[in-house]
C-alpha cells in the first residue's frame, strides 16, 4: 500500500525549484547576477520574517548575538534543514550548516558560485544587527561550501563599538566552531509546535522561498528575461521531480485525468481549492486562490508565466503526448486559474 505525503510533495517540489532558480541564473547569467538574485531574495525575506518570528520562537529578551544564532538554528530546523548552534558567550554564538546542504542538494553544490554565498550572507546575516537596532552586532563567516570547507559556518558577535556597513560581515577562514552538543541547543516547545504544525511549517518554508524569489527574479531581470529564466527552471525541475512528487500524492496512470488529479492534489496541498472536470477528450483543472503569492500585490504576469513552468514540465514527464493550455488567470483579474489538459495533435 502506497503511503501518501502531500505536504512533503509540495515541500519537495518548491525546494527543488528554488535551487533550480539559483542554478539557472548562475549558468545563464553568470555568478555576479546569481549573487545579486540571492541577495535580493534573502534581504526581502529577512525584512518580512525576521522580527515578526522572534516572539513565535520564544527568543524575545535574549542577548542579540545569542538571539540571532538561535533564530537561525530554530527557523532552519523547522524547515527541515540540518543546522548546529554553539553558545560561546552572551556576545558570541555560532551557527553551522553541515553537509549535505539543504539549499544545494546533491551534486547541485558543485555548480553554485561563491557569489551566491556572499549574497545570502549580506542579504540576511549581515542585516540582523540593523533590524534589531544594534549597530554593534555583526557576523563573522569562518567557512563556506564553495571553497571546500566544512559547510557554512560562523558566529554572531556583538562588538564593543558600532560597525560601519562594510564591517557587518567579515571572513575569518582560519577559525573553527566548537563541537555541537544537541542537548545544549534550544528546543521548540512541543505544545506550541506539535507534529502537524511542524509538517505544515516545513511545507511553508519551501513555499516562502518561491513566494519571495519569483517576484525578485522578475524585478531584477525584467519580465521577458526573468519570466523565461523562471519558466525554464520550473520546467526542468518538474521534469526531474514529477514522478517522486506524484508518488507522494498517490497519483497513478498517465492520462489527462491522472494529471488533473496531480494538479488538484498539489493545489490542495498548498492550501488552495481545486477541482477537475471532464472536457471532451481531456480535463479542466480549476484552482481558486493562489496561496503561494498571498500578500504579493501588483504581480507582473511574468511571475505566473515562470511558475506555470512547473506544470508544463511535470506534464512532459507524465505524458509527453498531452498538452496544457491556460484558460483563466487570477493575475489577469479572473477569480480562479483554469487549465485544460488534452491530447496533442500529431
Amino acid at each position: 500500500m502506497t503511503t501518501t505525503d502531500p505536504l512533503r510533495a509540495v515541500a519537495t517540489l518548491y525546494h527543488a525549484y528554488f535551487t533550480g532558480l539559483i542554478l539557472t541564473v548562475a549558468s545563464r547569467r553568470g555568478p555576479k547576477d546569481a549573487g545579486q538574485f540571492v541577495f535580493r531574495t534573502f534581504r526581502h525575506q529577512h525584512e518580512e520574517k525576521f522580527l515578526s518570528s522572534l516572539e513565535k520562537l520564544g527568543l524575545d529578551g535574549l542577548p542579540h548575538a545569542v538571539l540571532a544564532a538561535q533564530y537561525h538554528y530554530l527557523s532552519n530546523r523547522i524547515g527541515g534543514v540540518q543546522v548546529e548552534y554553539m553558545y560561546e558567550s552572551d556576545a558570541k554564538a555560532w551557527v553551522r550548516f553541515p553537509h549535505p546542504r539543504w539549499l544545494y542538494e546533491g551534486t547541485a553544490l558543485c555548480a553554485v558560485p561563491l557569489e551566491v554565498s556572499h549574497g545570502f550572507l549580506n542579504g540576511w546575516y549581515a542585516q540582523n544587527g540593523v533590524s534589531l537596532g544594534n549597530p554593534r552586532l555583526g557576523f563573522v563567516c569562518t567557512s563556506q561550501d564553495m571553497d571546500g570547507q566544512y559547510g557554512l559556518a560562523g558566529y554572531f558577535l556583538e562588538h564593543d563599538h558600532d560597525l560601519t556597513p562594510d564591517q557587518r560581515l567579515r571572513f575569518a577562514p582560519g577559525e573553527e566552531p566548537p563541537p555541537f552538543d544537541p542537548a545544549a541547543a534550544p528546543q521548540l516547545d512541543s505544545a506550541v509546535w506539535p507534529e502537524e504544525r511542524l509538517q505544515k511549517a516545513n511545507r511553508n518554508y519551501a513555499m516562502e522561498y518561491i513566494k519571495t524569489s519569483l517576484p525578485q527574479l522578475i524585478a531584477l531581470f525584467g519580465p521577458a528575461e526573468g519570466g523565461h529564466l523562471g519558466n525554464i527552471a520550473g520546467q526542468l525541475v518538474a521534469k526531474q521531480f514529477y514522478h517522486q512528487t506524484a508518488d507522494l500524492l498517490g497519483i497513478a496512470g498517465d492520462d489527462a485525468g491522472a494529471f488533473g488529479a496531480f494538479m488538484q492534489a498539489m493545489a490542495e496541498s498548498q492550501g488552495d481549492n481545486a477541482e477537475v472536470s471532464p472536457d471532451g477528450d481531456g480535463v479542466r483543472v480549476r484552482q481558486s486562490g493562489w496561496r503561494l503569492m498571498n500578500g504579493r500585490r501588483d504581480l507582473a504576469p511574468a511571475v505566473f508565466d515562470a511558475w506555470n513552468g512547473l506544470w508544463q514540465g511535470a506534464l512532459s514527464s507524465h505524458n509527453r503526448f498531452l498538452a496544457i493550455e491556460v484558460l483563466r488567470r487570477i493575475d489577469y483579474g479572473d477569480d480562479h486559474f483554469e487549465w485544460r489538459i488534452r491530447p496533442r495533435g500529431r
